[in-house]
């Protein structure tokens, strides 16, 4: 990072934002208007501006930003805090064990085992046989093609990260880009179909990104339990169709002259031995018992550190593997959850919830609303930071107009209800793709030098209004979850 950019973030963005929260902290209860909030809510409040400013301008790295949350939030407002600040006179307090225990959240475990996966997948030569069987069926025609890479980068991210996965099929793609003519304008649309794709494709499954977990995360605490197989279920259809969309507009824009494009996926290197025969089957089992959730009644967040247990006791996963797991976005996830915890905790959300009349509002208009601010966020801070931080909000709005007093419950249900809103702000943070910062799949297309930005945009626009749309409809009217 140049000298600019630092001096720009710490001597300007971070004693703003460092201002901004001790202000919030410092004034009157009374200047908020709002009637009986405490002196620890109040400090919740200043916690999650901080974290919000914390996280759209990256000042220091998200994680790390979530990691300063759950600290402030066990000195700042828990029962074992500092004594002076946390006093029953100033507020009901969140018990600390709540809080430390986001870092082990059930959903964190699940992106671990999801993780894990990943790099045994990878280390034993899964992916790279799976890649070239999956794409074979697709032959050699370029719009066949295209629609393979599509198609297959969805599955892979469904299971994978998905800048893993966009890493790896660029790699394969790059001696086809390379062949092809410059003037051949089916070079972008090819390079293109890798962000889409893997964007995309994490909506599938509650680990193919982590505002899905996040989502599950909240809507478990609120005793809405949403098992693997009922998401994979409601929103892999969705990921296929906005896959179709995506192919046929690509075709549209960005026409093939190549009258054959060549795949040539070497196979994997490594030997076929009885390790490469455990991961295959570890992997059959795990997909097979998170499909199956409702029949075993194992819950997924268990199934997903099987693969952990059988992989670290026949030795395959060392310690050298647990350093490629990404604790980055683990703990990432853990200061959403935090911040959930002392929202809820110190009864900050009913306040707010009962000083905003969100049950008398649209809620047409709150969808809408809550959608864009999601998608408008999630292109330019990460997605993961953008429903880490409205989620917890969202729920208890959500939960607020699900009770039968509200006056807007009838038609809140008929609208899809809870499920239907938290997963579509979900799904929101996924279809935010206009920029190459905008994500890391966004990113590595950009690095192939082929796709303008202007392209990246124009192409994000579309995919992004017509996700967002369809999105809204097939979450409350087309196929809703309740």
């Amino acid at each position: 990072m140049s000298t600019k950019k630092l001096n720009l973030k710490y001597c300007v963005l971070l004693p703003i934002v460092l201002l901004v929260s001790i202000f919030l902290w410092a004034v009157p209860t009374e200047f908020y208007g709002i009637e009986a909030l405490t002196a620890v809510q109040q400090r919740v409040i200043a916690l999650f501006v901080f974290a919000a400013l914390m996280w759209m301008f990256e000042i220091i790295p998200n994680w790390t930003t979530s990691l300063l949350v759950i600290v402030l939030s066990l000195l700042l407002v828990s029962d074992k805090g500092l004594s002076f600040l946390c006093t029953p006179e100033a507020g009901k307090l969140v018990g600390y064990k709540s809080i430390m225990s986001a870092f082990a959240d059930p959903i964190v475990m699940l992106f671990l085992g999801g993780f894990v996966l990943a790099i045994m997948a990878s280390k034993y030569g899964l992916d790279v046989t799976l890649a070239r069987f999956l794409l074979k069926p697709f032959g050699k025609k370029p719009k066949w093609v295209l629609l393979g890479f599509l198609v297959i980068i969805a599955i892979f991210s469904m299971f994978m990260s998905n800048t893993a996965t966009a890493a790896m099929m660029l790699a394969f793609l790059a001696p086809v880009l390379a062949s092809l003519p410059e003037d051949d304008k089916g070079r972008i649309g090819l390079a293109l179909a890798i962000p889409i794709a893997a964007n995309l494709g994490g909506i599938g499954t509650t680990i193919g990104t982590p505002p899905n977990a996040t989502a599950v995360g909240f809507l478990a605490d609120n005793g809405i339990n949403v098992t693997f197989a009922e998401w994979a279920m409601h929103m892999i259809p969705f990921v296929l169709i906005m896959i179709v969309i995506a192919w046929v507009l690509l075709q549209l824009l960005f026409p093939f002259k190549t009258k054959e494009l060549v795949l040539n996926i070497p196979p994997s290197e490594r030997k076929t031995d009885w390790k490469t025969y455990v991961v295959w089957v570890t992997f059959a089992v795990t997909i097979l018992l998170w499909a199956t959730e409702a029949i075993t009644g194992v819950s997924s967040n268990v199934v997903a550190l099987i693969p952990l247990a059988v992989f670290s006791a026949t030795g395959l996963f060392g310690k050298e593997d647990i350093k490629e797991i990404n604790w980055t976005v683990l703990w990432l996830v853990a200061g959403g959850f935090a911040l959930g915890t002392d929202m809820n905790g110190t009864g900050l959300a009913k306040v707010l919830i009962e000083a905003i009349p969100f049950g008398q509002m649209s809620v047409l208009l709150i969808f809408i609303i809550a959608g864009v601010v999601c998608y408008f966020l999630s292109n330019f801070i990460s997605n993961s930071a953008t429903a880490a931080l409205l989620i917890p909000i969202l729920i208890v709005v959500a939960m607020a107009m699900s009770d039968p007093a509200a006056a807007n419950n009838a038609q809140f249900l008929s609208w899809g209800g809870t499920h239907a809103m938290i997963i579509f702000v979900a799904t929101c943070a996924s279809i935010a793709m206009l920029f190459p910062i905008s994500t890391p799949p966004n990113a590595i297309a950009s690095s192939t030098g082929l796709v303008p930005t202007k392209e990246m945009t124009k192409v994000g626009i579309i995919i992004g209004a017509i996700g967002f749309v369809f999105g809204f409809f097939w979450l409350t009217k087309i196929f809703p979850f309740a």
